[in-house]
């Protein structure tokens, strides 16, 4: 476990050193126009953090090659230097060699004598021999009396955050690497000693590492001690206030009273009344610069007892930022991920219980009336009764009416109590529909919160997008250098927060489209001055977040792209030319993404080959992007890509095709419309849909997207938001594209999955999600599914097979049509096994829907008594309806009587059961029934 932890702080070293690196970057390219003091600070505190640290954490080739490159830019500063192409790039290069030696650290792997000598030794021979070393006479002037505040940052920041490591490691019992890091943090605590020109503190630190190797075994006392004199030597540094000791007793055995006559010396050096203007500097700490002189000394000499009161010095500005692996974030998004499937299935529950109790109520009243019915019957027989025996004797008429009178006596006793209990019946349903009232404001609050948990989560995942554009400057920098061309890069948008896996997986793309920007974009001097354009080409990325989606730009004032060459290229590589003249250019320029599609007219070391932009299509769509171009010939080129905010959660629009439910993303959807035959026409063998004067490609998706596989399980009380064929407006490029589903199914959040294996997805289709009945369903990427359709037909392929393609390894479908969700489920489950595939219905109302719109079934098994139409009307209906009266019924239910089963069989049942049924002599007479 200890192990875990040491190893986890190490890998987020590193990725620390990497910010580090692209800040010492920038101050290289920054000096190169400019000598910047502020800049060049900054450029020396980052070399010199990765150096502390990285011998801290046991990276002892890192930390050398950052002392080197440290003393390299004090040279710099010292001496004012200017930066000029060769030296630019042997430092830019220089940097490069640190982030090897992190690459290779942060894999676990080690570095040898050999990889130094043919990596860094050259790089940093050449860098001496243009530099020198740092002169021991310069060496104390390399910060200046006004650094002062850079000594305060300093020690506010970086000794704070080294101490705060060292209380965090004796806090642990077991200590773990106490000796190595504590000797670490003396001498690196020395070296800023050196720089800063402050002995005795200096003295201090050399003092701990001359302790620690005389004493190793007492390792914690003198980290102990030693902690204690740094946290008073930072409180004088900083406050400008009491002495730095310079040494630490070497008696370590008793070392209380030393320590609390230490800490009385803080308090009487810094409540000394001698404090006056010439030793006070307020700009060293902005907190006691903040004290007014005119303030009463009473409410000083608070604040200056709340500094001592607080070893860790609460009057610093602590960091309100802490680091978290990314494994973690990982592991809490796909937790909130199954969070959002789970909140999906409730959400579904609570409407089956709400429609339960609907049928509930139902039956209540149903069974309300019956009674009615039934005392009003024997109310009339009684009558009848009483009419017909007027002519009896006295006697015998007063013992029948007597004993009649005693019977309806008993009926209505007995009614009576029917109708209590159907009350009683109603309260328990009245509860039961506040309870899932209750329950609905709950999880509406539930949803809230969770909304609320997935915007913090996604911000926390969030990155800026110049945590990647920031690489790019150096990148151009080296293209100018080596080709000879000038080319500025401005960059807008670069605060633009993206989830940190989009922004890894944008690396490749855009750096493919500024290499491509770069080589076939921005023309060679001699070219730019004969066109008339500043011999200084300009790149331009812009990025922006509208919705959903974020877009992102990248432009050029370059040459552009020659349509007539791409055209020639497309003839060259065998596409009709006849299809390529009608073809518009938005659609020609489609051409350039594809694999080994190049107009260069030369291979060259950038870009030639074919390969590059196919890459960059391929990996948006991999993560739900897309990417297309305009371009004017001579005046340049912009490339725009989208790319969604987030991959984890999406708003999804469920639609079914040929009985297969899939997930069309809802940003990527315009507009929806129920398809009217009167809107579509038929143009060059292309059907058109007409809407509002527009006219629009028309797709049907089931001519194209047939399903080897069992349907759907729809759910058992859901509803389709569009139960007709609908029209899903798509943006494709700049254009619109018409796609016809059967039927839609409404608008869901929904986590994102990954599909994993050695199977790909088919065309069209990149991930998937789970809805919360746990049904799995297909997330379709539109424009690539646009794209498949589209070079199916220009290959002149064959079209799949139609919709009614029989599945030949399952047996024919069977209809279940019962009230009871049970009931369903297990019939379903017996007939599956037996091989069937299985379709349901709610009621005998939701059969004929079904069937009437077209569901192809062999055999239909029915109950009997089902709300809104029953199983004797369902079979009537059924058998007067011409193309359908040929399907067999198989009546279930719980009525034995022979009336019954003679009724059914009067209708043309096929067959008829009692529940409880036996499952082998209904799948016998199933079978017997389909052969």
């Amino acid at each position: 476990m200890v192990k875990d932890k040491e190893l986890e702080i190490r890998l987020s070293f590193l990725e620390e050193a990497q910010d580090y690196l692209n800040t010492i970057e920038t101050g290289i390219m920054v000096a190169t126009a400019q000598q910047d003091r502020q800049q060049m600070d900054a450029v020396l505190r980052a070399a010199h953090s990765i150096k502390g640290g990285a011998a801290m954490m046991g990276f002892p080739i890192l930390s050398d090659l950052a002392h080197r490159l440290e003393d390299f830019f004090k040279v710099l500063k010292t001496q004012q230097l200017l930066v000029d192409a060769e030296l630019e790039n042997l430092l830019l290069a220089s940097v490069g060699c640190l982030r090897q030696a992190i690459a290779i650290y942060h894999q676990g792997n080690s570095i040898d004598e050999q990889w130094q000598e043919n990596h860094t030794a050259p790089i940093f021979s050449q860098l001496q021999q243009r530099l020198g070393n740092v002169s021991s006479s310069n060496s104390p002037e390399l910060l200046s009396p006004e650094d002062g505040q850079m000594q305060a940052l300093v020690f506010e920041t970086e000794v704070e955050e080294y101490l705060q490591r060292l209380e965090s490691i004796l806090a642990d019992p077991q200590h773990p690497g106490l000796l190595e890091e504590t000797t670490a943090i003396a001498q690196d605590f020395a070296s800023l000693g050196q720089m800063f020109q402050i002995p005795a503190f200096q003295s201090l630190c050399e003092s701990i590492s001359q302790n620690l190797t005389a004493f190793p075994e007492r390792v914690v006392e003198i980290a102990s001690l030693a902690l204690q004199e740094w946290r008073r030597s930072q409180t004088a540094i900083l406050l400008n206030q009491g002495t730095i000791p310079s040494t630490i007793p070497i008696n370590i055995n008793d070392n209380s009273l030393t320590t609390a006559q230490a800490e009385i010396e803080v308090l009487f050096d810094l409540l000394s009344p001698e404090l006056t203007e010439e030793n006070y500097q307020p700009e060293l700490n902005p907190t006691l610069a903040s004290i007014d002189p005119q303030q009463p000394a009473q409410d000083t000499e608070k604040k200056s007892l709340h500094l001592v009161a607080n070893s860790s010095l609460d009057a610093i500005e602590q960091d309100k930022t802490v680091r978290v692996s990314v494994d973690l974030l990982e592991q809490l998004n796909d937790l909130f991920g199954e969070l959002t499937i789970e909140r999906n299935g409730i959400n579904l529950y609570i409407e089956r219980l709400r429609n339960l109790v609907k049928i509930l109520d139902g039956r209540v009243h149903s069974i309300k009336n019956f009674d009615t019915r039934l005392f009003t019957v024997y109310e009339n027989n009684y009558l009848r009764s009483n009419a017909a025996n007027t002519f009896n004797s006295a006697i015998e008429e007063d013992s029948f009416a007597n004993q009649f009178t005693d019977g309806s006596h008993e009926l209505r006793a007995f009614t009576d109590e029917v109708m209590e209990s159907i009350f009683r019946i109603q309260e328990v349903a009245n509860d039961i529909s506040i309870s899932i009232e209750d329950t609905t404001q709950a999880v509406s609050e539930l949803n809230r919160t969770a909304k609320q948990m997935q915007t913090g989560l996604t911000q926390v995942r969030m990155r800026p997008l110049s945590d990647l554009l920031n690489r790019f400057p150096r990148f151009l920098r080296e293209l100018s250098l080596q080709y000879n061309k000038k080319v500025e890069l401005k960059i807008q948008g670069g605060e633009t927060l993206i989830e940190r896996n989009i922004l890894e997986a944008l690396n490749d793309p855009l750096m493919h489209l500024l290499r491509n920007a770069f080589d076939h974009g921005i023309e060679d001097l001699h070219t730019r001055r004969s066109h008339g354009k500043p011999e200084q080409g300009t790149i331009e990325i812009k990025a922006t977040t509208r919705g959903n989606q974020t877009f992102i730009s990248i432009s050029d004032d370059g040459q552009g792209i020659d349509l007539t060459k791409v055209r020639t290229k497309a003839q060259q590589l065998g596409l009709n030319s006849t299809a390529l003249t009608n073809t518009s250019e938005q659609e020609l320029l489609t051409l350039i993404f594809e694999p080994g599609f190049s107009t260069a007219n030369q291979v060259t070391n950038l870009s030639g080959r074919g390969v590059g932009l196919d890459v960059v299509r391929t990996n948006l769509r991999k993560i739900r992007g897309d990417i297309k171009v305009d371009t004017q010939l001579g005046i340049g080129t912009t490339f725009h890509l989208n790319v969604p905010i987030s991959l984890s959660i999406a708003k999804v629009i469920l639609v079914e095709s040929n009985n297969m439910l899939m997930a069309f993303p809802t940003d990527t959807i315009e507009e929806m419309l129920l398809l009217n035959s009167e809107h579509v026409t038929t143009i060059a063998g292309q059907e058109i849909f007409s809407w509002e004067g527009d006219t629009i490609p028309l797709l049907r998706l089931g001519q194209w997207l047939v399903f080897r596989g069992s349907a759907y399980k729809k759910s058992d009380t859901a509803t389709a938001a569009m139960g007709v064929p609908t029209v899903l407006k798509v943006v494709q490029g700049h254009e619109l594209v018409a796609i016809q589903v059967d039927r839609c199914w409404g608008e869901q959040e929904v986590a994102i999955r990954q599909v994993e294996g050695a199977i790909a997805m088919p065309p069209g289709f990149s991930s998937c999600t789970i809805l919360g009945d746990g049904r799995v369903v297909p997330l379709v990427n539109p424009s690539a599914l646009i794209q498949w359709i589209a070079s199916c037909q220009q290959s002149a392929l064959e079209q799949p097979e139609k919709a009614n393609t029989q599945f030949p390894s399952h047996k024919d479908t069977v209809l279940v049509v019962d009230d009871s969700i049970n009931v369903r489920r297990f019939l379903s489950l017996a007939l599956e096994k037996a091989g069937y595939r299985i379709e349901e219905a709610i009621d005998g109302q939701d059969a004929i829907e079904k069937l009437s719109s077209g569901l192809q079934v062999k055999v239909v098994i029915s109950d009997v008594d089902m709300p809104r139409l029953d199983g004797y009307s369902l079979l009537a209906q059924v058998k007067s309806i011409a193309h359908l009266k040929q399907i067999p019924f198989i009546m279930l239910t719980s009525r034995q009587g022979q009336r019954e089963r003679q009724l059914a069989t009067n209708l043309g049942a096929a067959a008829y059961f009692s529940k409880p049924f036996n499952e082998q002599e209904l799948l016998q007479t199933l079978q017997h029934i389909l052969t």
